[in-house]
């Protein structure tokens, strides 16, 4: 089955073409880094990871690009609070660090770059002069703003007719403008967003009364970016004009994204983005997990209450585009799916090693692991459905449990595909992590040994072979299994 996608540009689920049959460009809307990131992000930021896993599961190269706003007036707002810093950028930088700690925390694929704003602003510039060159925005009292009058296409994202379309902005700017709907670009230093804040991640606006951000000068005067321009800036920068995925919570449909289109594409008279996928909100009772409205659970806080592969398991138990509800009793029930699960892939580990297990022995459960694979695929290449792939697998679980206790005799090559088929779409594919108990340690522990097992390779490509061979030595001494393989070492812990 090819994969299919629900394309929220055309409100239809679309065969999956890339440009480059070979390579993905992905772009994600990152966080504002204005507070600790938390379970909602985690939401999206985990789809997001199984997303990027199965293209390469499917033979893709994915570029996977996310950004961080650290220039916005919600930091401003922030500083010399609680000693988070005395200026923008270091309360941006506290930020930061935990947001990376908790990225890692989750057992994230790395993004390709991690492009911030505050490196970003000359690219920002140069764009905007684009743009005025081209005749799509226009300069007004140091400000510069986009005329969506002159984009045929503005609204096509959220099907919105331009005479249909709110205001944007504050009312400060709205005497500036040619169009009620046009929205900023630059904004002149005292006539910027630290009047009243526009916030990715809820509609809300937020009266800020603190100091003044850091400025840039520009063309037009000193003053800051606007925040829709900063992700057309970095995605362009980072991955090309056009790409293939953009990903966003849904509440970024209007008007980021939809603003992230014109500007884009007015500039560059290409499409700027095929497929737009949006995940649905994550919820804390009937309201939106949010900064804002204080009703979040902190990522560091969740993971050392419940751990990784117990959170990995609560978000994809929802697909990606599907609204999803945080309760107590959910996450209970993800931990004893997890338990479960873990429990299975354990028994059938010690199962295959042991002396019951015969190559002589064949078992209904070879056609289990089989018709678990082909509903897995079937179930990720229907737009990422989470929720039936997981399915699949605790079938296979309960086939594999249904073998052990049937029989004394075990089937050795159905119950090593077992546990190839839980290590390949549980582990590289959902990012479960089998060999620890998912609280980061064994991910740190990963890390190390392809870290040695890079400076083994660069022994052995110096004809340096007994140093290559102590250092095999040592891992397989430390419990790790190591196999060479026509593609590079492999590791089994």
């Amino acid at each position: 089955m090819t994969l299919r996608v629900l394309n929220t540009l055309s409100g239809e689920r679309e065969p999956f073409e890339p440009a480059d049959p070979d390579d993905v460009l992905l772009y994600y809307c990152g966080l504002t880094v204005s507070d600790a990131a938390h379970l909602g992000h985690a939401r999206t930021w985990t789809h997001v990871d199984v997303i990027h896993r199965w293209l390469e599961h499917l033979g893709y190269g994915v570029r996977h690009v996310e950004n961080i706003t650290d220039v916005n007036e919600k930091i401003v707002a922030r500083i010399g609070e609680d000693d988070l810093g005395d200026s923008e950028g270091a309360v941006a930088e506290r930020f930061v660090d935990q947001l990376l700690s908790d990225m890692r925390a989750l057992n994230l694929k790395r993004a390709e770059v991690y492009p911030r704003v505050s490196e970003h602003v000359p690219d920002i510039i140069d764009l905007i002069e684009t743009l005025v060159g081209r005749g799509y925005a226009y300069e007004s009292n140091g400000s510069v703003y986009f005329d969506v009058t002159e984009f045929p296409d503005y609204g096509k994202l959220s099907n919105q007719r331009l005479e249909d379309v709110e205001a944007q902005g504050v009312e400060e700017e709205r005497s500036e403008k040619r169009h009620p709907a046009d929205f900023a670009l630059w904004k002149a230093d005292g006539v910027s967003e630290s009047a009243v804040a526009e916030h990715r991640h809820d509609d809300r606006t937020y009266a800020v009364d603190s100091p003044a951000g850091e400025t840039w000068e520009s063309p037009w005067g000193e003053g800051r970016p606007g925040w829709h321009i900063e992700c057309s800036a970095m995605s362009m920068t980072h991955l090309d004009s056009s790409i293939d995925i953009h990903m966003g919570g849904r509440d970024l449909v209007f008007p980021h994204h939809e603003n992230e289109i014109a500007q884009s594409e007015a500039a560059t008279g290409e499409q700027f983005a095929k497929y737009w996928l949006h995940a649905d909100l994550f919820q804390m009772g009937d309201e939106k997990m949010s900064s804002s409205l204080g009703n979040f659970i902190p990522v560091s806080e969740a993971v050392d209450r419940f751990g990784t592969n117990a959170l990995r398991m609560f978000f994809v138990s929802a697909s990606y585009n599907s609204t999803q509800t945080y309760s107590d009793d959910a996450i209970e029930e993800a931990i004893e799916r997890w338990e479960r699960l873990e429990n299975a892939y354990r028994r059938v580990v010690d199962a295959v090693d042991s002396p019951d297990a015969h190559t002589k022995v064949e078992s209904e459960l070879r056609g289990a692991v089989e018709a678990t694979r082909e509903d897995f695929t079937e179930a990720m290449n229907d737009d990422f459905n989470t929720r039936e792939a997981l399915a699949a697998l605790f079938d296979l679980a309960s086939a594999a449990n249904a073998h052990l206790d049937e029989r004394d005799d075990y089937d050795y090559r159905a119950l090593r595909r077992t546990v190839e088929t839980f290590e390949e779409l549980g582990g590289d594919v959902f990012g479960f992590d089998f060999t620890g108990d998912g609280d980061g340690e064994a991910t740190l522990a990963g890390e190390l040994v392809e870290l040695v097992l890079d400076v083994r390779a660069a022994e052995r490509e110096a004809g340096n072979y007994e140093r290559a061979d102590e250092l095999r030595d040592g891992l397989e001494a430390l419990g790790v299994e190591v196999q060479d393989t026509d593609d590079g070492p492999t590791y089994r812990l």
